[in-house]
């Protein structure tokens, strides 16, 4: 038999859990800066890679995936989408490999879309204020970088 809703809030077993909080506070912050990208028309995955172009001109798609941690192949969607929309370029380089650059127009939507994701940025570092977001970026790298066995 189920029981009535109570208006009590429930108590969340995996508060506790770092992976789990981790996933919650990326999951907040993500949806929030594709709220704040939307009237660019790029995806936080889309924005982050024609930073990562931007950064890198020449560059290949496998040089990108590698440095995300993304699969190779969900990568041609990527670099399509952006190439449809004339926000990247593709040059040919040796074998089937070809180098990425940003167009004018890329180079136009990659500054707006930076501005974005400063403003963004900026306010979940208030949220944080009199913390060390210094020391919690490095704490994260820790994360992110590949274990040796």
């Amino acid at each position: 038999m189920d029981t009535p809703a109570s208006s009590a809030p429930l108590a969340d077993p995996m508060a506790h859990r770092l992976g789990y909080l981790l996933r919650r506070a990326s999951s907040t912050m993500m949806a929030d800066l594709g709220g704040a990208l939307t009237p660019f028309g790029v995806s936080p995955v889309e924005a982050t890679v024609l930073a990562v172009i931007g950064a890198n001109p020449g560059c290949t798609q496998s040089d990108i995936a590698r440095l995300l941690g993304i699969k190779r192949a969900n990568m041609v969607p990527i670099i399509a989408r952006l190439g449809a929309e004339g926000l990247v370029e593709k040059t040919p380089m040796n074998g089937r490999s070809s180098a990425l650059r940003l167009t004018a127009a890329g180079e136009s939507s990659h500054r707006a879309v930076e501005e974005t994701m400063d403003r963004h940025e900026a306010r979940f570092e208030a949220m944080l204020a009199g913390h060390d977001i210094a020391e919690l970026r490095a704490t994260l790298m820790l994360i992110i970088q590949p274990q040796e066995d």
